[in-house]
């Protein structure tokens, strides 16, 4: 009898921890491990630099393409269009910490990963972006919390979009907003 009891605890253990883990993945996002987040930062900051790259004035230089592919996450279509005029914009405006000071002379922007969750073929990356900018015997100093909005397509993974979090921070390696 105390035999039969400890078996079907047993399969009922056992059938709890299967159902475990199924269910839990259907409750919600889920973390993404250490590579795939590396992957994911790779990507988004490549971009990031990129553009404050753009900002700094160099005589007769070509800006670098829009990557395709980033250590293996891909570049949406749309969202090298959008890079690509981002980068001309703030290459043409000749940006400077304050009207007619001295131009910017040199950019670094670095991704500080908050989370990177999953839910399905969707997958966010919320990040602090550091950029330092140094114009002169100066710098201007920015953090700026970002998401990046990634799709599984298959076995890739693609960058389908980017947004500031905080409504009221002007990234000084964003371009300036169209009008309408």
């Amino acid at each position: 009898m105390a035999c039969r009891w400890t078996r079907a605890g047993l399969a009922a253990a056992l059938a709890c921890c299967l159902a475990a883990p199924s269910s839990a993945a259907r409750s919600g996002p889920s973390v993404l491990d250490a590579v795939t987040t590396r992957q994911l930062t790779a990507a988004a900051g490549t971009l990031l630099q990129g553009r404050s790259e753009a900002l700094v004035q160099r005589p007769a230089r070509d800006h670098p393409d829009v990557p395709t592919e980033v250590l293996g996450v891909r570049i949406s279509p749309r969202v090298a269009r959008v890079q690509e005029r981002a980068f001309r914009q703030l290459e043409n405006s000749n940006r400077a910490p304050v009207e007619g000071g001295p131009a910017y002379t040199g950019a670094r922007t670095s991704l500080d990963v908050r989370r990177a969750l999953r839910a399905g073929d969707r997958i966010t990356l919320d990040a602090v972006e550091h950029t330092v900018v140094r114009y002169g015997t100066g710098k201007v100093t920015q953090s700026v919390p970002r998401r990046f909005d990634f799709r599984r397509r298959g076995d890739d993974i693609v960058l389908v979009g980017e947004r500031v979090l905080d409504p009221n921070a002007r990234p000084v390696n964003d371009p300036a907003p169209r009008s309408r």
